[in-house]
């Protein structure tokens, strides 16, 4: 035979090497890693994120008075050196109390997000994979949940099962994040779903699960990550609503949307009380939301 090509012909493609599809994955998590890195707006957000993680996390070694049961101090006692986010009506330290408040959000928000992206890309994968009944039926419920403010539903749904401790505010705060998380991940699903790797494996008769979870979800794991980091902001947004409303953690707690929810009639004149627990709060939300644009302009790249 020949080896020079039929005139009129081309030569066939050289067949791709092994682990060459691994490698130009690993270059693009690659990149991806060095952009985010490369970004001061993601590191500075890194850095207040990880501070609250260790605030949560040994609450003993910053604050410098117990937040609880330390309240020989003067109540009521505006910002001074010795204290300066002042006292509260308690006589509890107010600096000590608002660095150890992150635990309670740092549990149940990244708990809330995480079950809400795990639900909601199931359902998105199913849906957008499968079509039909199956996607009008749960499209339709998904529009219904859409329909409603997400604190009013969460309001709704913990009257209703008469508890809000705090497993049971981040299971409501999932539930109802999955059916936002399920619409992106269908959109995503319906593009990978028409492509001709997924066509190949219908063709060698693979089942519906295994093309669902091994050939299209790693091509759709972008807009998931991208979901994950955008709704832990709303999540501490939402957590710290509803305990300001006083579903949640209740004081002596030092949680900061307790401490608010305690204070918060009282901020004329002690404004010290409220305040500082809530730049807290806006300081962690800023803080996500900083990390959640830096990785979606990194998955957009």
């Amino acid at each position: 035979m020949s080896i020079y090509a039929t005139p009129g012909t081309l030569p066939p493609d050289p067949a791709p090497l092994p682990g060459a599809g691994r490698s130009e994955s690993r270059a693009a998590r690659a990149e991806r890693y060095r952009l985010l890195l490369r970004s001061p707006s993601v590191v500075i957000g890194a850095i207040v994120i990880l501070f609250w993680v260790f605030c949560a996390m040994f609450p003993r070694l910053v604050a410098p008075y117990d937040p609880i049961f330390d309240n020989n101090f003067p109540t009521s006692q505006p910002p001074t050196w010795g204290h300066p986010f002042g006292t509260d009506t308690n006589g509890r330290d107010v600096f000590s109390r608002v660095l150890a408040g992150s635990r309670d959000v740092l549990l149940i928000a990244p708990a809330a997000t995480l079950l809400g992206v795990v639900l909601g890309t199931m359902l998105g994968l199913i849906t957008g994979y499968l079509r039909g009944v199956v996607d009008d039926v749960v499209s339709r419920f998904v529009d219904a949940v859409l329909s409603l403010p997400l604190i009013v539903t969460a309001i709704l749904i913990v009257t209703a099962v008469g508890k809000s401790s705090t497993w049971v505010i981040a299971f409501i705060i999932g539930l109802i994040f999955a059916p936002v998380v399920s619409r992106t991940v269908r959109a995503a699903v319906l593009v990978e779903a028409d492509l001709d790797y997924v066509q190949a494996a219908r063709l060698r008769g693979e089942r519906s699960i295994y093309i669902m979870n091994s050939e299209i979800l790693p091509n759709v794991m972008a807009p998931v990550v991208v979901e994950l980091t955008v709704r832990l902001g709303y999540a501490i947004f939402a957590v710290a609503t509803l305990g300001f409303l006083g579903f949640g953690v209740q004081p002596p707690n030092p949680a900061w949307a307790a401490q608010i929810n305690q204070y918060w009639t009282l901020i004329d004149p002690y404004w010290w009380m409220t305040l500082f627990p809530a730049l807290a709060i806006a300081s962690l939300v800023v803080a996500v939301n900083l990390v959640a644009d830096g990785v979606r302009e990194a998955y957009e790249r």
